[in-house]
């Protein structure tokens, strides 16, 4: 390596013979390249593990860089939690790393994971209690609520929407989910929120698989049912932006077995549950 590239200290690398003969075909090709090819290598041997960091070594070659090391937490956790099928950050993780993945598609894959955990340690495992409003059925159209992660997720899967995103939203009590079926068969994903332009709740989305537009038949069938409430005496109290806890037991069941296998607990990943620390992964 050119002396440019050692502007700050380097942690540990791996030094096993594979990884000495892997790391060997992905050296930068310029001097101005080589200080953020190694900090990023060095991070994501940290974070991961050293097929981890000989992948990134090579797409930083391939594509060169745009972002800070820093922004590599991120991924390094997603490639490690990967390789660990007995956690339970691994079952929230819908595409895992391979080696043969490019950098686009990791960064898309570990966001994705970073939308899961942020939908399960903002619900808990405990169902919404308060829906708002009741289950229903008119004009053949049932109204079902999706008061559980297992049911967002699934919704979510089936309709091939962004559901999985709302659980800030859900925890900070600015909506509520419904999935519209007829004859047991999903129809359209229904958001209920109070609006900003009045106290009432009212619809904010109805939307059919892969957002597509529903017809008037639908559309009227949910108005009907949303105004079969007594909508006057419903008060939603909305909670301050931020200020919704997120669950404790979930956020240590997901990160524990990272903190034990580096047997410390970053400052960066801390015991208690942090919105902050998680949205600056």
């Amino acid at each position: 390596m050119p002396p440019e590239a050692f502007t700050a200290p380097i942690t540990g690398l791996p030094d096993d013979e594979l990884f000495r003969r892997q790391i060997a075909n992905h050296l930068p090709p310029s001097p101005k390249l080589a200080p953020i090819w190694l900090k990023s290598v060095a991070a994501v041997a940290e974070l991961a593990h050293g097929p981890a960091a000989v992948w990134i070594a090579r797409e930083l070659v391939r594509a060169p860089p745009r972002t800070d090391p820093a922004r590599l937490r991120l991924v390094g956790l997603w490639a490690w939690f990967s390789t660990q099928p007995a956690t339970l950050g691994h079952t929230l993780i819908d595409r895992r790393w391979t080696p043969s993945m490019q950098i686009g598609s990791a960064l898309a894959a570990a966001d994705a994971w970073r939308t899961m955990i942020a939908l399960h340690v903002s619900l808990g495992s405990e169902q919404i209690a308060d829906m708002w409003l009741q289950p229903g059925r008119v004009d053949g159209y049932d109204f079902i609520p999706l008061n559980s992660i297992t049911d967002i997720s699934e919704e979510a899967e089936a309709m091939q929407n962004c559901l999985r995103t709302y659980g800030p939203n859900l925890a900070h009590n600015r909506s509520r989910l419904w999935s519209v079926r007829r004859s047991g068969q999903r129809v359209a994903t229904l958001r209920v929120a109070a609006r900003f332009e009045g106290p009432l709740p009212g619809i904010a989305e109805l939307t059919g698989i892969r957002n597509a537009v529903m017809p008037r038949e639908v559309w009227w069938a949910a108005c009907q049912w949303l105004h079969g409430h007594d909508l006057l005496r419903m008060e939603i109290e909305q909670r301050r932006w931020g200020t919704a806890p997120l669950d404790r037991p979930t956020w240590r069941a997901i990160w524990r077995p990272y903190w034990l296998a580096r047997r410390q607990i970053p400052e960066w990943l801390p015991l208690a549950p942090s919105r902050k620390a998680l949205n600056a992964l």
